[in-house]
Parts: C-alpha cells; sequence; structure tokens
C-alpha cells in the first residue's frame, strides 16, 4: 500500500538530510574565520550567526555551545588534511622520513592556506591537535621509530612533543615574521639530528624532493580560496 509513496519519501528524506549538512559546513566554514580572528575564547554565539549569515535558532540545531563548534572545525579540518597526508606519508617504510613529510606537508598547508595556519595558531595545539588525526598519526609513527632503534630517544612521548611544538611554532613563525624559504625542512633536520640521525642524514631527509599534493579535498578546505604558491 505505501510503495508507491516510498520514493518520494526516500527523496525528501535525503534532500532533507543535504540540506542539513549544507549548512552545518556553512557554520563550520565561517567559524574558522571567526576563530583564526578573535582565538578560541572570545567569539560568542553572535560572532557566528553574523559570519554564516544564519538564525540563532538555526544555529542551535546544529551547536548547543561555540566549544561544541571549534571541536568540530578542527575534528572536520584534520581529517580533510591528513586524508591528504597520510596517504603520502604511508608511501615510505623509514619512520625518519614518514615523520618528516608529515611535518614538512602539514606546515606547507598551513602556510598555503593562511585562514587556517591562523587558525592553528590562535586555538593552539591542545585544542587543535591532541587526540586528532595528527596526533595518532605522528604517535604511531614516532613509535615506529623508537621499536625498531630508528631513533636513539626512548621515549616517545618526548619525540612526539617536540615534533608537534616545533609545527606549531614553525607555523607562527612563517606567517608572522621573515624567515627562510626552507625553515621548516632546517627545522626537521634539527629534530632528527637530536633524536639520533647523523647530522648528515637529517639533513638529506628533511630536504628531500616533497610531492606536490595539489588542493585538499573536503567541503571546507575546498571553500577556501586563499591557497598560494
Amino acid at each position: 500500500m505505501n510503495k508507491p509513496n516510498s520514493k518520494p519519501e526516500d527523496h525528501r528524506t535525503r534532500v532533507g538530510l543535504a540540506r542539513r549538512e549544507k549548512t552545518r559546513i556553512r557554520l563550520m566554514r565561517s567559524a574558522l574565520g571567526v576563530f583564526a580572528e578573535k582565538g578560541p575564547d572570545l567569539p560568542v554565539i553572535d560572532d557566528f550567526i553574523a559570519a554564516a549569515g544564519v538564525a540563532r535558532g538555526t544555529f542551535y540545531n546544529y551547536f548547543n555551545t561555540t566549544s561544541e563548534l571549534l571541536v568540530a572545525v578542527t575534528s572536520q579540518m584534520s581529517d580533510e588534511v591528513l586524508s591528504v597526508v597520510d596517504l603520502e606519508v604511508l608511501k615510505f617504510d623509514d619512520p625518519a622520513v614518514r615523520v618528516t613529510t608529515g611535518t614538512r606537508l602539514y606546515v606547507r598547508m598551513a602556510r598555503e592556506y593562511s585562514v587556517w595556519g591562523r587558525f592553528l595558531t590562535r586555538v593552539g595545539s591542545a585544542r587543535a591537535v591532541r587526540g586528532k588525526l595528527l596526533d595518532t598519526y605522528l604517535t604511531r609513527d614516532v613509535e615506529l621509530g623508537v621499536r625498531t632503534g630508528r631513533f636513539s630517544v626512548d621515549n616517545p612521548q618526548a619525540i612526539r612533543d617536540v615534533i608537534l611544538g616545533s609545527i606549531f611554532y614553525g607555523i607562527e613563525t612563517m606567517l608572522m615574521e621573515p624567515c627562510s624559504e626552507t625553515h621548516v625542512e632546517e627545522m626537521m633536520a634539527a629534530v632528527l639530528h637530536g633524536i639520533g640521525l647523523s647530522k648528515k642524514e637529517a639533513h638529506k631527509i628533511a630536504f628531500m624532493p616533497l610531492v606536490e599534493t595539489g588542493p585538499v579535498p573536503g567541503p571546507i578546505f575546498s571553500a577556501l580560496t586563499e591557497k598560494h604558491h
């Protein structure tokens, strides 16, 4: 009896879900710029509804608090970036090459997509990285390096923290200060040397040719237009 109506109902459901997801992404895209400008703690809900051009009730249909919105933005963008970066990282078996390639690609994207780069420096590593994919993937490769004896430092957390600290301070330096075009490579050469590689090998790995990944796909990054070379 209900079969003739099932397809129109299914279509309406799909359209409704697509519209809902579109609005959710719109809120997150707009929030990126707000967080990048004001940081994680100063914005209020009015800032986000003004940036997105939606009603207050619409905001509450998707997020209960600004903190919940921040978590959604950081998680979504981490997933989009790492979906590209980790594909390149996993082409290598050497954990030293993995952590270096991943770091260089991540920092390069933060520099090219400057709104996202400013967002990272304003919200900080505790909100933008801890528990996100960058933390997970980097820890995976650092633990591999310690387990196989590739790194001479026995504490994976210490190595992870050194690299993550370098990433965030390095992004801020490259966005805000005059610095060398090879700043991230020089940074990683120093890190690799510090965790056990010879100075010569550390330099060689840090300055390996880096693949051009192209634009980052995904609903938020695909809307960012400030990528430059």
